[in-house]
């Protein structure tokens, strides 16, 4: 690979881990009595935080669900500080980026490829939240 001199914006931290089942209730009741994973049932998903100011999402989807790539069993949410400087950076760089982007009270979303065809998320959190 040549090397490049400019510099990634990067990451800021895993922002979500979501993993596609047969059963997400079930799962998600395996998680909490196993892991101690609190799953809200009303999404199928919960959060973990190391601290107040940092937070990874948790999310089961269903096997049918076509958010992530049926190929997929577990798609990465990547946190990142700006959305379209990582696009940028990608598309510079030749990755697969998804032309749409998605704006909702959640954030600010945008979705590539890696280098081996597994989707991936990018999310900008919404300004003032805990996950900035």
């Amino acid at each position: 690979m040549a090397e490049n001199k400019e510099q990634s914006p990067g990451v800021l931290g895993v922002g979500g881990v979501f993993v596609r089942a047969r059963d997400p209730a079930a799962l998600g009741r395996w998680y909490a009595e196993m892991l101690g994973i609190a799953i809200d049932s009303a999404w199928n998903g919960g959060t973990l935080s190391a601290k107040a100011d940092d937070m990874t999402v948790f999310s089961l989807f269903s096997a049918e669900n076509d958010y992530f790539e049926r190929s997929q069993q577990v798609m990465l949410n990547w946190r990142v500080a700006d959305l379209d400087a990582v696009r940028a950076f990608l598309i510079g760089r030749g990755v697969r980026v998804d032309e749409k982007t998605d704006r909702s009270d959640y954030g600010y979303f945008g979705w590539a490829w890696d280098c081996e065809g597994n989707k991936l998320e990018l999310w900008q959190p919404p300004a003032g939240s805990v996950a900035v």
